[in-house]
């Protein structure tokens, strides 16, 4: 089962989300001798992700500029001509260049352009409003990282839902870190003896940070909130409704971290806070339950989706957020035990198994058409 994934819409440490996503499904197949992926990738694809680099067999684009067009160019010249024999072609990127040969198997992470068509800029509106339809359409099978997101292709495109599979995602083991370790780390942050809770998050509209931000009115005056991730589109709103709440001292945010000094930070926190109002799927559940870290969460699909019965889920304002918060903390022996087997639902075996059975259908769907 020769299998191409296309990997060229990937900027290397660009990409966020979708980028982790796909690398740790790739990390997660199972070693078969009848399994052999091939890896077609830009520049620096391979210094960045060396585990893959060493398992699979990697092709690099010619172009070496980190171009849009360059990789249109690329995706329907170079690439098309290197796939044609193989039995399945993956484009992990959520749409399939016009000029794509073979039997396709297509990830689509979220729909969130039909949902906040505002982050996006109308060129790239248009775009994927055109494309993700089409590929849909030109696809043997469909990816997605819940049933939340399933349901919503199936439901926005018409897909035949035997075609659109659930491929979780696969979180790696994570060792916790060492109490030392983690009071070194408070000590920088300014954390030295505060308990707080933690909210890992761009401040995108949709995430809602600043219910967090109007919690901190009905909580122990000593709780702090560490707010960490990178500037979205309600940032300003964000900062000022830490102004009007007079909140400065008790919302630290350090912005984006390294991933050393964020598990130390969960690790340290009363809980992870995530009030988020739309997810694909919500990776950070799952690493705070790897931590040992009670959760507190919204009642969107996805996000109950992921944490079943291993958290405190949040119907309500921000009183209702203190409240939860508050149960977190009394219950947190219990919430931890339960967040540990939930945790096994998404090993990185689980999502490579569900990634190689995807690629199978394909071609099962082909041999059957």
């Amino acid at each position: 089962m020769s299998v191409a994934v296309n990997l060229l819409w990937l900027a290397p440490r660009r990409v966020g989300g979708s980028e982790e996503y796909l690398v740790r499904q790739l990390a997660g197949l199972p070693i078969d001798p009848e399994l052999s992926p091939v890896l077609f990738c830009q520049h620096g694809f391979a210094e960045a992700h060396l585990d893959l680099a060493k398992r699979f067999e990697v092709a690099t684009m010619p172009f070496r500029r980190d171009l849009r067009g360059s990789r249109v160019v690329a995706e329907h010249t170079w690439l098309s001509a290197r796939t044609r024999r193989f039995d399945v072609v993956h484009h992990g990127g959520g749409t399939v260049p016009v000029a794509t040969p073979g039997r396709v198997l297509l990830t689509i992470h979220d729909l969130q352009y039909r949902q906040f068509p505002d982050y996006f800029s109308s060129a790239r509106l248009r775009y994927l409003s055109a494309m993700v339809p089409r590929s849909v359409r030109r696809a043997a099978g469909v990816a997605t990282p819940s049933e939340f997101v399933r349901g919503t292709v199936i439901e926005a495109f018409g897909a035949d839902p035997s075609q659109v599979v659930v491929v979780p995602h696969g979180i790696p083991k994570i060792e916790i870190p060492d109490p030392s370790v983690v009071t070194a780390t408070l000590h920088r942050y300014g954390l030295d003896g505060r308990p707080y809770v933690i909210y890992p998050a761009i401040t995108h509209r949709h995430k809602g940070h600043t219910v967090l931000v109007e919690m901190m009115r009905h909580v122990d005056p000593e709780l702090v909130l560490v707010l960490i991730g990178g500037v979205g589109s309600a940032e300003k709103s964000v900062g000022v409704a830490i102004d009007r709440a007079g909140m400065g001292r008790r919302v630290i945010r350090p912005g984006r971290v390294s991933s050393s000094d964020r598990n130390a930070l969960i690790a340290g926190a009363q809980a992870l806070v995530f009030p988020s109002e739309f997810e694909g799927f919500g990776a950070p559940l799952v690493e705070a339950m790897a931590l040992d870290v009670p959760v507190v969460c919204s009642d969107h699909a996805a996000v109950r989706e992921v944490v079943g019965d291993a958290a405190v889920i949040v119907h309500g304002g921000p009183a209702e957020w203190a409240s939860a918060v508050d149960r977190a903390q009394r219950e947190r022996s219990d919430l931890i035990g339960a967040g540990r087997l939930r945790r096994r639902a998404f090993t990185l075996e689980v999502s490579g198994n569900a990634l190689a059975d995807a690629y199978r259908r394909v071609i099962d769907r082909n041999r059957g058409s």
